[in-house]
């Protein structure tokens, strides 16, 4: 990362940059794909949030659901392109590993397609027992609320 350009970080829902995390959630990343607006606000509202900002310009997001006590699912977490390749997201995921609510954590989880190498650097894994765990995924979900609400419009 260029010394010239220092990295803050922090959790104040009020220095995000919602309409940018919006607009690259629900239209380019592979797992938010049609990600409707309310739901993505409500998604912040019942999380801790992460943003990594440039000279005050927000660069990177993660976010963790989490009770801060026992669990966490860190989730949503993306470089914009500009600054990918410059240590963002290591420097990101060593801001959120060492936040001190996240903390003495019996679980931390989290899904990805491509950046396994990442995670396995702080810790993260294969399930332990997949056998044990379960799920229930919904792909679709957004589109079929995006059509819904199309339908509505059409007949209003």
């Amino acid at each position: 990362m260029p010394q010239s350009l220092p990295l803050e970080f922090d959790c104040d829902p009020a220095r995000l940059d919602r309409d940018m995390i919006y607009h690259y959630l629900s239209q380019q990343s592979y797992w938010a794909a049609g990600l409707p607006r309310d739901i993505f606000e409500r998604s912040l509202a019942g999380s801790l949030c992460f943003g990594a900002y440039v000279d005050g310009q927000q660069v990177a997001f993660a976010r963790m659901i989490t009770d801060q006590a026992t669990f966490a699912y860190l989730a949503d977490v993306f470089v914009l392109p500009l600054w990918r390749g410059q240590g963002v997201s290591k420097a990101l995921m060593a801001f959120i590993m060492a936040y001190p609510g996240l903390q003495n954590l019996r679980r931390m989880m989290l899904a990805t397609a491509d950046a396994h190498g990442l995670y396995a650097q702080y810790g993260f894994g294969a399930l332990s027992s997949p056998e044990r765990m379960m799920e229930k995924l919904d792909q679709q979900v957004y589109q079929r609320l995006a059509a819904a609400t199309d339908s509505r419009a059409q007949q209003g």
